[in-house]
This record gives structure tokens, sequence and C-alpha cells, in this order.
């Protein structure tokens, strides 16, 4: 029959007469007859669809039996049902068309004989991906022919849809909410289309529906995350956004300060926040695509915003203001595009974020917690909104501060602690927002330049300094340093500033925090300023006198300053002195009367330390003599190139630090710290006093090494390494004095071994008993879990091979050489050893690098005797084990760096022993080492490992 055609086009017109009431049984026959054909056609349900979508039989001529009524319900819900089994859905005008029927369906339906139309629907559709994107689409159609106020209604079909949206409002509205929330939170990372749906069916039903169950916490928290994610077109967003926006706006929402609930405004802010950032990439994109049109309406939208965005700017919770900062970013970089500074609110974020900057005055300065901590961190981000604030208009920022500054300053007498701190801040935060190359605020710009200049003017000279609150007193000295390079143009001020570092304002201000940072900051001013202080260095150095003392731990009083602080005030004042202008006999007594009563007080303690037997009070004096070497040493950084030890006639006074300190070696208790002390000024000194300081190295290294442990090997080599790398041929009579003394002293029986017949020349005592007391402590058994001692191992074995590496890079190869055969293969077997054995590729590489040098050394007819064997016994044969070992992994950066090393040995070899290598070597491997770019024969290595591990 033509009903069962897939040709059917439309209805049986003949067999639908037999609908009517009042028509015959035959036609009432036919037609039960067709409708059951219909129900089991392929395509009945096109035929209903179609008549339905053209509303062709909704005059009132023609109306179902209940019966036929159920049938079409049946269809649409097996057709629906369907589309749940299927794995791909229908093309999407399949899909439009189908919720069109089922639209007009509920239309004709829902207030007579399908009153559960929505419950059906989403009982059989649950959170099918499938289903719920009809059933979306059919909320749309719904919403198309129900609301749509652009199509136009007969008045019986206005009454209509108002008696379906009061039905629906009672009925089914909180549970279509619902099924809302439930599919944006389904769907929003595995089906942005669908969540794109179903914020547009949100935005479409919210001017009908009770909005409080839309504008909650629930949804305003759901809708953040869904903004962030959905990917609808940007014309669709910016609309979506707007709808949104209309509906919060409707409720009441945009009203925020007559909103108590925090928590909620907390939340709201971050949906505001989300709707901001998505205007704004809508208007980027449509701007970079050239759609003029649409940008300035995504434009006009951002702009609207604004009032909102301010009101949560500038509300007193601090979250809900952090919730909205980076709207306000992106709004900043939109007007930084269009230069177009009198856009809305470029001044109102401005005057909000100055104010915002403000403390408040439950801020707890002497005790600060997690709240204090999230202020500082607040601050940071509004920090970020006036740099870009620089950015867009830098003039009209500049205008802005001085205005808040010297309006502020005028009358900081009377004002409170946060409008002064503000105040200055604002001047020190502009510093970075209007920046200037290496600090030069003060030169190019006049406009910016005079500004900066009147406002630091003003600052130094208005007594502000005094001002009784830590945080003003920190915020000004910040300030001062920050711009130090003001005192170059006006150096007139620098004495009234100098009093207020040195006096109850500064370093002896009743705040720990502020004298310990004053400490620092004093340091940077006077290293800026010191051409400019000639006249006041002895001054200063008078009024800092005490705080340069050093501070016995049986004094019972709490200092000013901290040994940490300490630092830089010793360093400042080494500063001062070095930089001076005056001769090197007037540096040399500053000098000496600086640092005498450090030396005097340190043999004093030392020997308190000598005798004293409890173990607490040792470790209190052991740090103050730590505390008294630090502070020599660190007032040494105060020379330079130009301003050395020696100009300044300040050898004797180091040298004289030096037999102070090194006695404090050998003191039985306490070793550690003490050890670690000495051990860091003599690397000062090393670099400050240069040849001067090498007599000192034996004794030194006889005390240092003595009862050593691992740590102590490690710690020393390096100095060794310092030594020989920065005087090189000099040191190697030296060297050679006191490494004896290191085996003799540190290895005892060790050295006095059967070593000791063999070896007769000064050095042959000297270098293997080092070499083998340090592998000596590395085989020490430790247990498998300790990670410390396992850690200390590899860093002194590293420390070794380093300490190899230094003296045959140096041209000190003589060094090794005059140790005899024996003892040079003791030396190589322990490099061959690190080169294969040990799972450690940064030691590995150092091992192929001393191999190569060594190759390079004594790999050519006037070599070492003996040495070509040990090539290709000992050393080709590591090339190629050590690659092999099943830790060697081809995948790990330093392994591979190790591997260009051992195939730059291999290339060595070849250079230094060509005839015979061709010999020793296969074919294959001398036809890559002969090629000319050492990049081949890496990869070849590479590719050749890789495939000797399959």
């Amino acid at each position: 029959m033509a009903c069962q055609s897939v040709s059917i086009i439309n209805m049986d017109e003949q067999a639908l007469l037999g609908l009517n009431p009042n028509a015959d049984a035959c036609y009432r026959q036919k037609a039960m007859v067709y409708f059951e054909q219909l129900k089991e056609s392929q395509d009945a349900w096109e035929v209903c669809a179609e008549a339905l979508a053209k509303g062709i039989y909704r005059d009132g001529t023609v109306s179902f039996y209940p019966a036929q009524q159920q049938l079409i319900r049946e269809t649409l819900m097996k057709w629906l049902q369907g589309q749940l089994m299927n794995s791909q859905p229908e093309k999407p005008f399949i899909r439009n068309k189908a919720a069109q029927v089922f639209a007009l369906t509920f239309v004709m339906e829902y207030l007579t004989h399908w009153p559960k139309f929505f419950h059906d629907l989403l009982s059989l559709v649950g959170l099918n991906p499938h289903g719920v994107d009809v059933y979306l689409r059919t909320l749309m159609a719904i919403d198309a022919e129900v609301v749509d106020r652009d199509i136009l209604h007969s008045p019986e079909e206005v009454r209509r849809n108002t008696l379906i949206k009061d039905g629906m409002r009672e009925q089914v509205i909180p549970s279509l909410v619902e099924s809302w929330y439930q599919i944006l939170g389904a769907y929003q990372q595995s089906h942005p289309e669908i969540t794109c749906q179903c914020l547009e069916v949100v935005g479409a039903y919210v001017s009908w529906i009770d909005l409080n169950l839309i504008a909650n916490d629930r949804y305003v928290s759901l809708s953040v995350v869904s903004l962030s994610v959905v990917s609808l077109s940007v014309v669709n967003k910016t609309k979506l956004v707007e709808s949104l926006c209309q509906v919060l706006q409707s409720a009441g929402f945009f009203n925020v300060d007559q909103e108590e609930d925090v928590d909620f405004l907390a939340k709201f802010s971050r949906l505001v926040n989300g709707m901001g950032q998505s205007l704004v990439l809508s208007w980027t994109k449509l701007a970079k695509g050239g759609a003029v049109k649409e940008a300035a309406e995504a434009l006009r939208a951002l702009e609207t915003k604004v009032p909102l965005l301010l009101q949560l700017l500038v509300h007193d919770d601090d979250d809900i203001s952090a919730n909205i900062v980076g709207f306000c970013y992106d709004y900043l970089n939109v007007l930084k595009q269009v230069r177009y500074t009198l856009l809305v609110g470029n001044m109102d974020i401005m005057l909000a974020v100055m104010k915002k900057l403000t403390y408040d005055e439950e801020y707890n300065f002497d005790n600060e917690g997690e709240d204090e901590a999230m202020f500082v961190e607040y601050r940071k981000q509004l920090k970020m909104l006036l740099d870009r604030l620089a950015q867009v208009s830098p003039d009209l920022l500049l205008e802005a501060v001085g205005r808040v500054f010297n309006n502020t300053i005028q009358r900081w007498q009377t004002a409170s602690f946060m409008e002064v701190e503000v105040a200055i801040r604002l001047l020190y935060m502009l510093g970075e927002a209007l920046p200037a190359s290496h600090g030069a605020h003060f030169s190019g710009d006049t406009a910016k330049t005079s500004a900066l200049q009147d406002m630091m003017r003003t600052l130094v000279s208005s007594g502000l300094s005094g001002y009784q609150h830590t945080s003003v007193s920190l915020e000004f000295f910040e300030t001062v340093v920050r711009y130090d390079k003001f005192f170059l143009v006006e150096p007139q001020h620098i004495p009234i500033v100098l009093m207020s570092f040195l006096d109850h304002r500064g370093l002896r201000h009743s705040s720990p925090k502020v004298r310990s940072r004053v400490a620092y900051l004093f340091s940077r001013f006077v290293k800026t300023l010191h051409k400019h202080m000639n006249s006041f260095i002895e001054d200063i150095l008078s009024r800092i006198q005490d705080l340069l003392e050093l501070a016995p731990p049986e004094n019972g009083f709490p200092a000013l300053l901290t040994s940490d602080d300490q630092l830089f005030i010793f360093e400042t004042a080494g500063v001062l002195i070095v930089h001076g202008e005056s001769p090197a006999e007037r540096k040399q007594a500053l000098m000496r009367s600086l640092l005498t009563p450090l030396t005097d007080a340190f043999r004093l303690l030392l020997a308190k330390l000598a005798s004293e037997r409890e173990e607490e009070r040792q470790a209190a004096l052991a740090d103050c003599l730590s505390h008294a070497v630090g502070f020599a040493s660190r007032t040494s950084k105060a020379f330079s190139n130009k301003q050395t030890v020696k100009q300044c006639g300040c050898t004797e006074v180091y040298r004289d630090c030096l037999q102070t300190f090194l006695p404090a070696l050998s003191c039985p208790v306490q070793r550690g710290s003490l050890r670690s002390a000495v051990r860091s000024f003599l690397h000062r000194m090393i670099i400050c006093l240069e040849e001067e300081v090498l007599p000192f190295v034996p004794a030194a290294s006889e005390h240092m090494l003595k009862d050593c442990e691992a740590r102590d090997l490690q710690e020393f080599i390096p100095l060794i390494s310092q030594i020989t790398a920065k005087f090189k041929f000099k040191v190697t009579r030296d060297l050679q004095e006191f490494i004896p003394l290191i085996s003799v002293h540190v290895y005892g029986p060790l050295c006095l071994s059967p070593l000791q017949d063999q070896v007769s020349p000064f050095l042959q005592q000297v270098f293997m008993p080092l070499v083998l007391a340090i592998f000596e402590v590395l085989c020490r058994p430790a247990e498998d879990n300790d990670q410390a001692a396992a850690l200390e191992k590899q860093m002194l074995r590293r420390s070794y091979f380093t300490f190899i590496q230094t003296i045959t890079s140096s041209g000190m190869n003589e060094v090794l050489a005059n140790q005899g055969v024996e003892n040079v293969e003791r030396v190589l077997f322990t490099i061959i050893q690190g080169a294969v054995d040990f799972p450690d590729p940064i030691a590995q590489k150092t091992c192929f690098i001393i191999l190569s040098k060594l190759v390079e050394l004594w790999g050519g007819k006037d070599g070492m005797a003996g040495f070509p064997d040990f090539i290709y016994k000992h050393i080709v044969p590591a090339c190629f084990l050590a690659p092999l070992k099943p830790s060697f992994d081809l995948t790990d950066a330093q392994t591979v760096l190790t591997l260009s090393e051992c195939a730059l040995t291999l290339k060595m070899i070849h250079l230094r022993r060509v005839s015979s290598s061709l010999v020793f070597l296969s074919v294959e491997v001398c036809q890559v080492l002969q090629q000319p770019d050492a990049k081949v024969l890496k990869n070849y290595m590479k590719a050749f490992f890789q495939r000797a591990k399959l």
C-alpha cells in the first residue's frame, strides 16, 4: 500500500476524513486501517512530522481520536528511543525537524492529553548525549513556538501560549531547571556543544521563569565553569552573555551594595569575571577577523559591564574584589589596544585600585598570619592592574598618583597610617609601572622626571620618615632605595636620609622587622651613592660601631640586629672604607679598626670553646665564632678589580685575620661549623689576597683534613681546585708542599703502608694516599636505605674527579706524572672505574674528559712510558663497556653528553695513535673516526650502542 512505501509524501486525505466524529462507519474503519499501516511504515514519522510542521491539520477541521493521539505519541517516543541506541546521531537538519515535531505536538497536546510530556521525555532521555541533544533542541523549538515575540500569533494562540507557560511554571519548570543543571555538570568537559545548547536554553527561558531557580549559588558556580569551556561562536557567545546579564540584572543581582550574602557575591563575582573575559575574548577574535560591526557590539557590551566591574572591584571583601581582577586586567588590555583612553572606567579603575591597595585597620603587622598573607597576594594582583593602567595611560596614572600623594603628604601628621602608607606605596609602584633603563627615572621624559622628582623631594623633606608606624617606616625606606638615583640629581638630600637610616627611624627602630629590612636597604643605598658620602664616612662608621659588635652568647641582652642583618652592615662598612677617597694608609687603619674587635673577640671565644664541656654551650660559642669569620669575609666583598686589597693597603689586615682564624681548625669540638666558616673565608681570600694566601694553605689543609669525613673531603676538594685554577703554574710548588701534610695528618697509617717503601721523592708521598683515602671513605659500608650517606658519597666522588680534571686541564699534569708508574696507574684505574662502574652520568662524563685529556698529553711518541698500552688495555675497552652497562640510559640527556665525551675520547685516541688504532679497531669504526665532523662520530656511537643493547 501507499502508506507502506518510502515514497509517502502526504497523508491520505480520504483516510483522514474518518477522524471526523460525524463520519460514517466505513470512513472510520478506513482511517483505523490507514493508521495501523502508518504505524508499521518506516516513513511514518516523516509523514507526521511534515504534516505537523506545516500546520496542515491545525484548523480544527481534523482532530484525532485518543487512540490516534496515543499512536502519534508512541511513534515519536519510539523514534527518540531509537536515537538513544544509535552509535551516531542523525544529521542536524533531521534532529531540528524532529524537535519541531515534538514542539508542535507539545503545543497541541500538553494542556489536554499529554501533561506529562516533559516527564516522559526526561525519563526516556536521561543523560544520553543523543537524547539530550534532541531534548534541548525541542526546548528551543517550544520557546520559538510559545514565547518568541518576533513571531506573530493570533489572539487565540496568545491565550493558548499563556496557558501553556502558566502550566509549565506550576508543574514542570523546576524539573526542567534541574535537568539543565545536571546537563551542564555532566557535559561541560566532554561535550562542549551540548553545554552551548544548554546555556542557550537557559538564556532563552530565564525571561519568563522564576529567576530564583537560576540566579542562585549552585547555578552561578556552575555557570562560571561552563562559560570557561563553552565553544560557541563569538557572536553567539556575546549574545549568550548578554542574555545572562539581562536576567541577572532583572533579578536585582547588579545591586551589589544591597547584597549582604558575601559567599554568594564571591560566586557571583566569579561569574561576572567569566562573562567579562568571554566578552573580551569575543571582541579580540572579532577585531582580528575584521568584523567591525560585531566587534563594536562586543565592545559596547563590555562597556556596559564596567559599572558592575567597579562595584565588585571596590567591594569591602577582598575575595570578591580579587575574583574580578582577571576581567579588569583584560578590559584594560582592550583599552590599550583601542588606544582610546576616554573609554568607560579608566580613571575609575585607577581610583578603585588605589583604594583597594589600602591596608585594613585589622591587619596584624606584628603577627602576620594567613589573612595577612592573602592580602599581600591580593596586593600583587592589584599591582598588575596598576602596571596595565600605566601602559594604557601613563600620563593619567602619573597625574592621579601625584594628586593622591601630594594631598596625603601635606597632612601626614593627621592622616591615618593606611592613607600615608598607600600614598608612598603608589609612588614606589610607579617605579615598575613606568619602567626606566637601569633605574634611570630622572632622565629622559621631562614631564615624568619632573613629577617623580617633585614627589621624591616632598617625601624626603617632609619629615615623614618619623611617622610612628612600621608599615610607613618600611615603605619610606623601600621607596628611598627604589629611587636612589634621585640623590645623584639632588645630592643635597643625602645627609637627611642618612640620618634617618642611622637613628631611631631606621637601624634603631623599635620594630625588629624594620631594623632588619633597613640593614639590607642601607647596604644598597650606600653601594649606589658612596661617591657622594666621602665627607660622612668616618661619621657613619662611628655611628654604626655598636652595630658591628660581635654579640657573645653570655651577653644575655638581645642585639639590635641579627647576625644575618650584621652581615649587611659589615659589607656596608667595607664599601665605605674601600671606595672612599682616603689614602691607602687611612683605608688600612679604618679596615683594621673595623676587623680588630672581631679578631680579639674571636681569640677569647675560641679559648672558651676549647675548655667548654656543655654541648649546648659549645654550639652557641661555635655559632658566634662562625659569625665573626663570616663578618670579616663579608667586608671583602667591597673589593673589586679596580679597588683591590693590595691597592687599598689592606693585605696585612686580612693576613692577620687568617692567622687568627686558622687555629679554629684544630679545635677538638664543633669542627663542622668552624671548618665550614674558615673554609669559606679561605675561598674569599684566594680571590682577594691572591698569591698572598698560598703560605697559609698547607697549615689550613693539615687541620681541615684531620679526622675528616666524606663531607669534609667533598668540601675541601673545591678549595684545592680553586687554587689550582686561579694560580696554575704558580701553585705547583705550593701544591707539592701542602699535599704531603694532607696525607700524613689525615690518613696516618694508610700513607705509611707499603707505599712508604716505594715512594722516595717528595711528591711521591702525597698524591696516592689522598686518592686512596677518598676511595676508602667511599667504600665504607652504609645502610641500603641511607639516602643521605649515598648522596654524600656520590658528591665526594664527583668532587674527586673534578679535582683530577682541574689538574689535567690546567697544564699541571706533572703533578700526576711525577708519582711513579704504579701510583699513576692507581689514579688512572680510579678514573676507569668512575667511567665504567658507577652509574652516575655526571661523574662518568668528567672521567671521559680526563681520559681524553690524558690521551692528548701522554698518547704521542713523547708521552709517558707505558701509557699507550694503558690506552688499548683499559681506555678503549672503557669506551665500549660503559655504554653497554644496563644503567647507561641513552634516553637521559646527561647520559647522552657522557656518550659524546666517550666518542671524543676515541677520536682523540685515533688522532694521537693513528696507525696502531687502525689495527686495533674495526674497519667500520675507523672509517667513522676519520670523518672530520665529530658529530658524525657521536651519532654513530649512539646508534651503535642502541643496537648493541637490543
